[in-house]
């Protein structure tokens, strides 16, 4: 007959139980910096360089949206972070009296295109709708930059999310406008951002007001694109012909509170989704307190993963995605507008586990 454990026994096993669970796959988590120069930051974004250097960039200043905001890049050699550097700021001359004429700068994008320089896009202007697309290219692996450039009229770059590059070397670009309403559109180059082409909008912001689409793969030509809206779900739209036609925008199954989203396919062709899975309609920052991670066999049916973050009343948003050559998985995200935060996940240590009614599983 066995011996009953005492109560401590069993209340020590349950609540390692729980925490395992809730960490299935996560390897590392850490913070960019710890402390920095500026108050605020938001936007990250990540990519890995042909030497496993990892290069991550955001926006800071005393707040979004406040004149003193410029994008912010570390990088990551041999285990560390690098200090914070200003690369960018929204400078746009000096006044006679000394002063500097001055507008926030916005969303960074990190991408390094194969036969190309590291590029780094953000938008620069008052607001959202009024913004406009910046450039900066790297040869040296990010150590120095190229003297920012203003993109084409209309053409604002990947507005939040990393692009994706096509068999030819065209890089695809998932954009948006809010100047009329939130409007999709795509945009390519196949020249590492000197000429563009872009397609209309996608969507009538009357019936879907959607931005900020991210990418996901289903053959050389095929594409999703899922897209942040005002209508408390992710939307989505596909296309076969490598982006310059897509279908009409509609519904998935998952929650979106009005925030950032990001995703990608994994190599073993499994999509990644990091979302925050929370259901009010994002007017305030609790409506992003909880950040998770959702795996997908066709991009249609999503299943629940691990959480990242949830923690009442704190923002927790904005990811980046990407999947290094070791296989494993790095995300960054805003931390309660403090810092910026890196997880590393283990894809085939994912435990993943239906979403029955739109309800994340309980743990």
């Amino acid at each position: 007959m066995q011996k009953k454990l005492p109560a401590w026994v069993c209340i020590l096993v349950f609540s390692l139980n729980f925490l395992v669970k809730g960490k299935e796959g996560k390897v590392l988590e850490e913070f960019i910096f710890e402390k920095a120069r500026f108050k605020s930051c938001h936007a990250s974004t990540i990519v890995e360089l042909a030497d496993g250097t990892l290069l991550c960039a955001w926006f800071g200043g005393t707040g979004e949206g406040r004149k003193d905001v410029g994008i912010w890049l570390s990088r990551k050699e041999g285990g560390r972070w690098s200090a914070p550097v200003e690369v960018a700021n929204g400078i746009q001359y000096r006044r006679p009296d000394g002063s500097l004429h001055r507008y926030p700068c916005w969303n960074p994008v990190l991408f390094q295109p194969k036969g190309g320089p590291v590029l780094l896009f953000y938008k620069c202007g008052p607001s959202p709708r009024s913004w406009w697309g910046m450039l900066m290219c790297s040869k040296d692996n990010g150590h120095t930059w190229s003297v920012p450039r203003r993109l084409p009229e209309g053409i604002i770059g990947p507005v939040k999310d990393k692009p994706i590059q096509l068999q030819d070397g065209t890089i695809l670009c998932g954009s948006s406008m809010e100047d009329r309403g939130w409007r999709v559109h795509f945009e390519r180059t196949s020249d590492f951002g000197i000429t563009w082409e872009r397609t209309y909008p996608i969507n009538d912001p009357l019936v879907f007001s959607a931005i900020q689409p991210t990418f996901l793969r289903h053959g050389e030509m095929k594409f999703q694109a899922l897209c942040r809206t005002q209508q408390n779900v992710i939307a989505q739209t596909w296309t076969e012909d490598g982006g310059r036609t897509w279908t009409k925008l509609e519904a998935t199954e998952l929650p979106n509170p009005n925030a950032g989203i990001d995703a990608l396919t994994l190599t073993d062709g499994r999509h990644l989704l990091v979302y925050n899975h929370t259901v009010r309609g994002g007017k305030s920052p609790c409506d992003r307190e909880m950040l998770n991670v959702a795996l997908s066999f066709d991009g249609k049916k999503w299943l629940a993963c691990l959480v990242l973050e949830k923690e009442k009343d704190c923002e927790f948003s904005y990811p980046a995605v990407i999947q290094t050559q070791d296989g494993l998985v790095h995300i960054t995200y805003t931390w309660k507008r403090l810092r910026i935060k890196h997880v590393v996940l283990d894809p085939k240590k994912f435990k993943p586990r239906p979403i029955v009614g739109g309800r994340w599983p309980a743990d």
